[in-house]
């Protein structure tokens, strides 16, 4: 991956519903022509390390996935890297947390430039592949945040280069 690279990488089991979404909101991306060709979309599915070497060049690193924080089910979470790290594990039903990715990624002296986690707030975490009702109506509100952080990356790259 060149510098200034956009990963977005989307994080879920897509057979436990609203767990699912992540996933769902890549698949949807693929198709978006509001994409620009500077992002490059991963379906991180339940995958853990991994994940290493493709967000280890990343410039932005856009995670996109349910986080279980109390909240109204389908209401919009962004994180940055200090609060990822302070969220608790039982948050996502994963194996490996974005929390562990990150450290994985420190460690290892790739550590992407800027992280964003883009979530939203599950109903529903069981068996079956359908996003619940408020999960689903929110999809749309998470493409255009996920658009808008690519937006304004964009633009803060752009001020740095001219500069």
């Amino acid at each position: 991956m060149s510098d200034g690279a956009i990963v977005v990488l989307g994080l879920g089991n897509v057979i436990m519903s609203d767990e699912g979404v992540g996933v769902h909101v890549i698949r949807r991306l693929l198709d978006d022509p509001r994409l620009p060709h500077t992002a490059r979309l991963i379906d991180g599915g339940t995958l853990g390390l991994e994940l290493l070497s493709i967000a280890s060049d990343a410039e932005l690193l856009l995670v996109v996935d349910a986080v279980d924080l109390g909240l109204k089910p389908g209401s919009l979470v962004r994180l940055g890297p200090e609060e990822l790290f302070g969220i608790d594990r039982g948050a996502s039903a994963h194996e490996l947390g974005v929390a562990d990715l990150l450290s994985a990624l420190r460690l290892l002296g790739a550590e992407p430039g800027h992280v964003v986690l883009l979530g939203v707030q599950p109903d529903r975490v069981e068996l079956g592949t359908d996003l619940s009702p408020g999960v689903g109506a929110a999809v749309d509100r998470l493409l255009d945040e996920i658009l808008a952080e690519i937006s304004a990356w964009e633009a803060r790259a752009e001020v740095v280069c001219s500069a």
